[in-house]
């Protein structure tokens, strides 16, 4: 199996930053797209970047200018920097990693971290 383990979240002031890092271990033969997605209270769970393989990046319009997402592929990790935060950024926060297992190369399954609190309050 894989597993994901995050962390960096945490209580910071408006216009403060935050690094989110994500590693994922376990039985990957390859991965895929890895990516970060928040969820408010009482609110669906959004994408907020997402980068490929290749390094091609993708965010959210809210987050563009102030958020950069980056990956190490040889250990497996993905990193979410966090500039100029506002309160609407509170949330928690899930990597997402899609990879191909050892024991199912040919199929790509997504996996889940178990969520890191960001709060941006003054």
């Amino acid at each position: 199996q894989v597993q994901l383990v995050e962390s960096g979240g945490g209580l910071v002031q408006p216009g403060g930053s935050l690094r989110l890092s994500c590693a994922a271990s376990g039985s990957i033969f390859r991965s895929n797209d890895m990516g970060w997605y928040r969820q408010a209270p009482g609110k669906q769970r959004e994408s907020v970047a997402i980068i490929t393989m290749s390094g091609t990046t993708n965010y959210a319009d809210s987050v563009k200018g102030r958020f950069t997402i980056s990956r190490d592929n040889t250990k497996n990790t993905v990193s979410l920097q966090m500039n100029n935060l506002k309160p609407e950024d509170t949330a928690a926060y899930y990597c997402k990693v899609d990879v191909r297992t050892y024991a199912t190369p040919g199929i790509i399954r997504g996996f889940w971290g178990q969520g890191t609190q960001v709060t941006v309050s003054s």
